[in-house]
């Protein structure tokens, strides 16, 4: 009878064992920090490895490797670019208890080209619209010519463009370690003001004005009328600041892409970017990777609108509107947006 029970104890061991291997296999763990905080990051990662196509080099040998001379300058800046954000990863990494890894969801923003080896993390408010009509072109295999061609609102149709999370985990993983991947990223608080702006302000944006404008009358506006309630439509900057920090919020679930963190939208810190270009150089980075894609001769980032840009002054206008703590909060919400990627801290701030 003791044999027995032993027996039928070693086998549910074995069998809760089984279990647990066969969970995990369905559940997709990416460990992808590719040396990011080790100093291998600085060497050609090509000397050995042949992940070229028919001989030809691709744009991640370009960058780290460049023949053109006009590039080599440029290469310097983005090494110093990547630095930046590493440092800040293991500063965070040291002080944070939390360690997380990436599941297919934290992957809907990373835009795949096959032809020619690009992942591109897309960042709301950050010229994502031109970069995804860019992408587009590249991936269209002739369909496209010219980005512009393209209307805004076919840009964002999801089937339009693959993502990462579409790819199965060996893809994903052949992926993230082949081919350049890179993101935009733009002063976190201008890009706050700017996405505040264009969902809250135009009458077009009825969609967001119903799907958030209501919930943010409804919890921080006293004596809303009816017609407020009803079409949320005339949503004030400190509202919403209002809705951002409250802890509520977070516990609702991550924030709308437009406003949430790049941090949090491309992960940094698990996936190493080769190249991190900037809203305030925008055509002379976003020239810069299709240089090295070998396209600048015929492909060129569209130029936008300056006069409708959010400016510093603006967003300096609308923080004056809001109160310190909401400030205080605001910041330590984007704080690691602004180390990561070298953002001063606002001189208009009230941090005292």
């Amino acid at each position: 009878m003791k044999q027995t029970l032993s027996e039928l104890l070693r086998m549910s061991r074995i069998c809760r064992m089984l279990f647990a291997t066969c969970l995990g296999s369905f559940i997709l763990v990416i460990f992808y920090f590719q040396s990011m905080f080790q100093p291998v990051m600085r060497r050609n990662p090509f000397v050995v490895d042949g992940c070229c196509r028919k001989g030809s080099r691709n744009a991640l040998q370009e960058l780290y490797n460049p023949t053109q001379p006009e590039l080599s300058g440029a290469a310097v800046l983005h090494q110093a670019r990547r630095d930046q954000v590493v440092d800040a990863c293991r500063v965070y990494s040291a002080s944070s208890r939390k360690r997380r890894v990436l599941t297919p969801g934290d992957l809907k923003h990373l835009v795949v080209d096959e032809d020619h080896e690009l992942i591109y993390c897309y960042v709301p408010k950050v010229a994502c619209t031109n970069w995804k009509r860019v992408m587009m072109v590249l991936t269209g295999r002739g369909k496209y010519s010219d980005p512009m061609d393209i209307p805004s609102n076919e840009a964002h149709i999801p089937s339009n463009l693959k993502t990462l999370n579409q790819y199965s985990i060996a893809e994903i993983n052949h992926r993230l370690k082949n081919y350049l991947k890179f993101l935009f990223v733009r002063e976190p608080f201008e890009r706050l003001v700017s996405a505040y702006r264009n969902k809250f302000t135009l009458k077009y944006n009825s969609s967001f004005h119903k799907r958030f404008g209501t919930r943010i009358i409804r919890r921080y506006r006293k004596n809303a009328t009816q017609d407020a309630l009803f079409h949320g439509a005339d949503v004030k900057f400190k509202e919403f600041t209002e809705y951002l920090v409250d802890p509520a919020t977070q516990r609702d679930g991550p924030l709308n892409e437009h406003w949430q963190t790049a941090y949090q939208l491309c992960h940094p810190c698990h996936i190493h970017y080769d190249l991190v270009g900037k809203y305030e150089t925008l055509e002379e980075d976003a020239n810069y990777v299709l240089r090295l894609v070998g396209v600048g001769d015929s492909l060129r980032f569209p130029s936008y609108a300056k006069s409708t840009r959010t400016t510093d002054a603006m967003t300096a206008q609308f923080f004056s509107n809001i109160s310190t703590q909401q400030q205080i909060q605001l910041y330590q919400l984007y704080k690691l947006d602004f180390l990561m990627f070298n953002y001063s801290t606002p001189s208009y701030l009230r941090l005292d």
